[in-house]
């Protein structure tokens, strides 16, 4: 009967679990494109803001290209965080609306 006691249940000896990769993808600023993932997360700690979704496993992603913002918001919603794709002006389009301007003041 001479026998040593296990240290720990079976439970502490359980296999390592690969981790999930969640947390922020974009950061504040940066350029993404339409698709792009933003953020993977398990339920909203991020809401969906400006052009942009969330997947059924709340996964935010870009609907369109641009720049990624994010804001906190104030009132009834405060402390929700949210995330915006601030769409960027191409460059023929400012032109075009800088032509509009001077041609509607003369």
């Amino acid at each position: 009967m001479a026998h040593v006691k296990s240290g720990g249940s079976k439970a502490a000896q359980g296999v390592n679990i690969a981790g999930k990769r969640l947390g922020l993808k974009a950061s504040a600023g940066q350029k993404v494109r339409n698709g792009n993932i933003l953020v993977r997360q398990r339920g909203t700690v991020y809401h969906p803001g400006k052009n942009v979704k969330m997947g059924r496993d709340f996964s935010i992603y870009s609907i369109a290209d641009g720049t990624v913002e994010f804001r906190t918001m104030t009132g009834y919603k405060r402390g929700k965080k949210y995330i915006d794709v601030l769409l960027e002006k191409s460059p023929q389009k400012a032109e075009k609306t800088t032509k509009a301007k001077k041609e509607s003041s003369k």
